[in-house]
């Protein structure tokens, strides 16, 4: 992995969690814009996974690959689930829900990060 794109993954991940908490406590739905930063962070971690194939086709290999794989598709699959929940009931709640779900990425990149360089 590269460890500077996994900290700006994150830190984008981090941003748009932010977002969420702030237009839910202004009692706010999910709007375009906020469903548009949740696209990017998604596209960001479709070119995290095209990068960890990449390496692992050129040989590479962390200390553990079923976690490092686990890892690698749950964080592509954590937004969308979380995005159709949200998208499902429409309320101050379910931006609170992307909020959630844009804080777990952070976390499973990182050690996403943590496993590839042990």
């Amino acid at each position: 992995m590269i460890p500077a794109f996994a900290v700006t993954v994150a830190l984008c991940a981090a941003l748009v969690a932010v977002w969420s908490f702030v237009q839910s406590a202004r009692n706010k739905a999910p709007d375009r814009a906020l469903l548009g930063a949740l696209a990017i962070v998604e596209l960001l971690l479709i070119a995290q996974l095209v990068v960890g194939i990449v390496l692992l086709i050129g040989g590479q290999r962390p200390a553990s690959m079923a976690t490092y794989l686990a890892y690698l598709i749950g964080s592509l699959l954590v937004l969308p689930v979380g995005t159709i929940w949200a998208l499902a009931e429409r309320s101050r709640s379910s931006t609170a829900v992307l909020g959630i779900a844009c804080l777990a990425i952070p976390v499973m990149v990182l050690r996403l990060n943590e496993v590839w360089h042990v």
